[in-house]
């Protein structure tokens, strides 16, 4: 089975090509850009990724990551295990506290009206930001990953956060995510993507 992953690779798309390599899947991939048609014609919003699995596209990086995961038996717990419940806690809390903060960042540098955008909120959400961090890394314990010796979705999306804190020059300041980031950042199926 070939899935076609839509997007550009400095978006969300690279959580989902991470994943696909994680798991070991064959996979095409469509570097188009967000609101191009090839991207409206399977994401009426025409925002990216689109994962495409037969006749059907999936949208939203982590509904296509869980997906995969539940489908292919990794990078997850078994639904209806605590585990899995403990994960999903990480996956939201890092959807909630450190994706959305930096999402509204972007939209309030580059992605709304002039006329709407809100400079100096960006301040505000990287104290938020760094909050959120310590929250993480405190409730992750020894790690080496989030819920403990399983690498799961939600470490790609917290990675992920990581990397677009970097370049959206937020704060950098918690020495044990930074190593966290590091050590996911260095997994063979990262570079893999970053590469290609």
């Amino acid at each position: 089975m070939t899935y076609t992953v839509i997007g550009t690779k400095t978006s969300r798309t690279f959580r989902v090509l991470w994943a696909l390599e994680e798991l070991g899947l064959d996979y095409a991939w469509n570097d188009d850009a967000p609101r191009s048609d090839a991207v409206r014609a399977l994401s009426p919003n025409g925002k990216v990724p689109v994962l495409v699995d037969g006749d059907t596209s999936l949208t939203d990086s982590t509904a296509i990551m869980q997906y995969l995961a539940d489908k292919h038996g990794g990078l997850t717990f078994a639904a209806g295990t605590i585990e899995r419940a403990k994960q999903d806690g990480f996956t939201h809390f890092v959807l909630d506290e450190l994706d959305a903060t930096l999402w509204t960042a972007a939209r309030h540098s580059f992605i709304l009206p002039k006329d709407k955008r809100v400079p100096e909120v960006k301040d505000s959400l990287k104290w938020e930001f760094q909050l959120s961090v310590d929250e993480l890394m405190r409730r992750m314990g020894d790690g080496p990953y989030l819920m403990g010796d399983t690498m799961t979705v939600a470490d790609i999306i917290a990675a992920h956060c990581g990397n677009w804190a970097f370049t959206a020059k937020f704060p950098q300041d918690n020495a044990d995510f930074a190593a966290y980031c590091k050590r996911l950042r260095s997994r063979e199926a990262f570079q893999r993507v970053k590469n290609a």
